[in-house]
């Protein structure tokens, strides 16, 4: 899809790709970086909306991939944890129509450091004037 971020991941100079299989790349943005230290997505190389359109293959080389990932991380920054998942449709909190696998590296001294990522939705929510939260 021509117009799909992440089917054209070149298209962004900043961004790179750390591994890649037959049909899938984690990625890392520098962007990211300055919020959330070594986060990362894997993505499949072919356009898939959600997690429920992926193949067997990409099931499989997405796996791969995150434990590529995890050694990766786990020597570079060292974490306490991790958060990781999927979001799917807007709704789910999905803002790129193409499948993608976060993997977020969690320190010990974070802010919300055990409370996953429901308490950030909602610390953000707090922040924001009229809005709600249902989470």
């Amino acid at each position: 899809m021509k117009e799909c971020l992440f089917c054209n991941p070149m298209n962004f100079p900043e961004q790179r790709i750390v591994f890649e299989n037959e049909s899938c790349y984690f990625l890392q943005s520098p962007k990211a970086q300055d919020i959330l230290e070594g986060a990362g997505l894997i993505i499949p190389k072919e356009h898939k909306e959600t997690v429920f359109d992926l193949s067997e293959k990409e099931w499989f080389d997405t796996y791969d991939l995150m434990q590529k990932a995890k050694k990766l991380l786990d020597e570079v920054y060292g974490p306490d944890g991790y958060s990781t998942g999927w979001n799917v449709k807007p709704v789910g909190g999905q803002s790129i129509p193409h499948a993608h696998f976060h993997i977020i590296p969690r320190f010990s001294d974070e802010p919300l450091a055990g409370k996953g990522i429901r308490a950030w939705i909602k610390s953000e929510a707090n922040r924001r004037p009229g809005k709600g939260s249902r989470v």
